[in-house]
């Protein structure tokens, strides 16, 4: 990254930065994509396993990613305040603490994961793969939350297109370890969902390794020498991270939470309305791989800016983010509009679901333009390292407002499954607003 002098080189940059990460957020969703896929086609008992092993996993596995991506505004700031060399010191603090963190999480998942499969009453074969799936993929878990530092370390240099050469370097791995372990081919063993999670695990692995040598080789890392001295544990710089991070992983989990409970309270209703929701929740969640992009990108700049004592640059980044992302999603909205029928032809061939799907498509284009405000509105507070209001705002948004007013529409209304899309559209829109208005308040605080 360089300091920028018009709107023009802003714009260059700005893109620069933000499509590699847009690709390597749609390739991530791939690979959870093709491992629920792949496993359907060994199976519906593997399917389903994979697919509950899934939504266990990701909520957790995002939140703690979250509470690791705090090292990026360090970083960002250091290297725009020309402090380069205290750099190492704080990635491998980091690194200290993904290890941490992992072993956590493998220590508690091993004593609960029984109990808590046990407690959903799944079929014996459901449970029996779930549980191995898990087992299988926390192979991996120390080095993909290592990944993640070392990833935040990229990004936070601007060098996101080597984040993004990683990415797609092991979607390729994780499907070719699929195909071999899934169906068992050219002799390896069928395991069916199980294959899936050791496919993970083990691709986890690969791109930790890759990421480690692009740090080890390649500039501008290489000049950091990150690992040329060694740094012992120290609880107080972590507590520098977890003061950034534990509120960005929060609030990526209670925003990933909350769609998994939503979820849960449709089972009440009839399959055909199940899936026409799963099928729009879906979409809704693939568009909204632009405004998440979006947010990175600015937390990568404002803080780059902020660092450097450029706050004017700062707050032209954070306007210039927040405005692509709302035209984005007008233009998405007028696609979905156009489009609706072949959209929802894409998830089925039975004419009174994608009927169906078009309706809830329709509340899909209100919730992305609230993330479009949303979320690059939270990017740019993590630029300026305020975190803790964004956190409060989100909880209250999606968990104090949006999910109990949709559960009371359902209760008190003929809405019906409506209600929770309706729900979680108000309770964005508020937290959208609320959002603003804490950057609109911290940029204030910082004269120009």
């Amino acid at each position: 990254m360089k300091p920028t002098q018009t709107l023009q080189q802003k714009m260059k940059q700005f893109f620069v930065i933000l499509i590699p990460i847009l690709v390597t957020q749609i390739t991530l969703s791939a690979m959870t994509f093709f491992d629920t896929n792949m496993s359907g086609r060994s199976s519906s008992i593997d399917l389903a396993a994979v697919a509950i092993g899934s939504s266990l996993w990701v909520p957790i596995q995002v939140g703690l990613s979250g509470i690791l991506m705090g090292i990026t505004p360090i970083i960002s700031q250091l290297i725009g305040s020309g402090q380069k060399e205290k750099v190492a010191y704080h990635v491998i603090q980091a690194l200290w603490l993904s290890l941490l963190l992992a072993l956590g999480v493998i220590a508690l998942g091993g004593a609960l994961l029984p109990s808590i499969l046990h407690s959903m009453k799944l079929e014996s074969d459901v449970q029996h793969i779930t549980h191995y799936f898990l087992t299988w993929l926390s192979i991996g878990i120390i080095p993909l939350f290592g990944y993640t530092v070392l990833r935040s370390l990229i990004d936070a240099l601007g060098q996101t297109r080597i984040s993004m050469t990683i990415t797609l370097i092991s979607l390729p791995i994780n499907v070719g370890l699929n195909y071999l372990l899934i169906y068992g081919n050219f002799g390896f063993p069928k395991l069916g969902g199980i294959g899936a999670g050791v496919a993970s695990g083990i691709t986890y692995w690969c791109i930790f390794i890759i990421a480690l040598l692009f740090v080890l080789k390649r500039q501008p890392f290489a000049s950091l020498r990150i690992f040329r001295t060694f740094h012992k544990l120290s609880p107080r710089t972590w507590k520098e991270q977890l003061k950034i991070g534990v509120p960005i992983g929060f609030s990526i989990f209670f925003e990933t939470a909350v769609f998994a409970a939503v979820t849960l309270m449709m089972i009440q209703f009839d399959t055909v309305t199940i899936a026409a929701h799963q099928a729009a929740m879906n979409f809704a969640t693939t568009l909204y791989m632009i405004p998440l992009s979006i947010c990175t990108t600015l937390t990568i700049l404002v803080g780059f800016e902020k660092g450097a004592g450029r706050l004017k640059d700062a707050r032209q980044y954070a306007i210039l983010g927040i405005c692509t992302a709302v035209i984005l999603s007008l233009v998405t909205a007028l696609i979905l509009i156009v489009a609706s029928k072949q959209v929802a032809g894409l998830y089925s061939q039975e004419s009174h679901v994608i009927e169906l799907i078009q309706h809830f498509l329709i509340y899909a284009i209100f919730f992305q333009i609230s993330d479009a405000v949303a979320t690059p509105t939270q990017g740019a507070l993590r630029g300026y390292k305020d975190v803790n209001p964004a956190f409060i705002i989100t909880f209250i948004s999606y968990w104090v407002i949006g999910l109990p007013l949709g559960y009371v529409l359902d209760r008190n209304s003929l809405l019906g499954a409506d209600s929770y899309w309706i729900g979680l559209i108000v309770g964005l829109a508020i937290g959208a607003t609320l959002l603003l208005w804490r950057l609109i308040r911290v940029q204030r605080r910082f004269p120009l």
